[in-house]
């Protein structure tokens, strides 16, 4: 019983949520169109409605550790499911995102992510998208503030080894800026994928920047090694159980 009820508490929220989007969407256009100010604006409201409803529908609370990046730089974060990137966007002040190409085109996301100067590209061309993905960087007419790329390129369930794509590694190097990596334990209370969402506390959590300058593959190692270790550390905390320790558990 307790499980259907928080199944309908889920889909209420699930459709809120989304009914919310183009209402907010089309309440700040007008600005929005004229400003990037606009789009920041509408952009925090939304994912801080979301949050919002989020507790007080369903119990899950979400919350920002670290220090939240500011200024010109690069954030590499793990990507676990929506709710990681509606918490980053709630707290950075001017973010944009590496995004799939296919949002050019969806209603509202499309329009906002064009505003703010999100860079999308297309998988399955790592060439043409690296190339495409680092000229659009640097570009000089879109908004500059704080770019946000999920260096695994999709998202990963809690547990999942996938591997960092070199994408990362080549927008550290050409843009030779600071990077802030983040981890998450989202996924465990908000799946990839389906509608029912788990009470309890999510977490993104900003960690020690990465100084520009360092060889691409001691990056790589650097920003993989601390994401999934905050990753694995605030999933525990969140009560899940990695394969990983199951493994090791049963060696010994």
């Amino acid at each position: 019983m307790k499980h259907a009820i928080q199944w309908v508490r889920s889909f209420i929220f699930f459709l809120q949520m989304y009914f919310m989007l183009p209402v907010i969407g089309l309440v700040w256009a007008p600005w929005a169109y004229f400003s990037s100010r606009g789009a920041y604006s509408a952009i925090h409201a939304y994912c801080n409605w979301v949050r919002w409803t989020a507790g007080w529908m369903v119990g899950l609370k979400t919350e920002i550790r670290g220090p939240v990046p500011t200024g010109e730089i690069l954030v590499c974060s793990k990507h676990q499911s929506f709710l990681d990137i509606l918490m980053i966007a709630s707290v950075v002040p001017e973010p944009k995102f590496i995004m799939k190409h296919s949002l050019r085109y969806a209603p509202v996301i499309g329009f906002y992510g064009k505003m703010i100067g999100c860079i999308p590209v297309q998988r399955g061309r790592r060439s043409e998208a690296m190339r495409k993905m680092v000229l659009e960087a640097r570009r000089t007419d879109t908004p500059k503030g704080q770019l946000i790329i999920y260096p695994q390129g999709t998202r990963v369930a809690p547990g999942v080894d996938a591997p960092y794509k070199i994408g990362a590694g080549v927008l550290y190097r050409e843009m030779k800026q600071r990077v802030h990596p983040a981890g998450t334990n989202v996924g465990v209370f908000w799946p990839r994928l389906g509608i029912f969402r788990k009470p309890g506390v999510a977490v993104v959590e900003f960690l020690d920047p990465i100084e520009a300058g360092l060889p691409v593959s001691e990056f790589m190692a650097k920003v993989e090694e601390v994401i999934e270790e905050s990753s694995d550390k605030l999933m525990r905390e969140a009560g899940f159980k990695l394969p990983k320790d199951a493994a090791s558990t049963a060696a010994e």
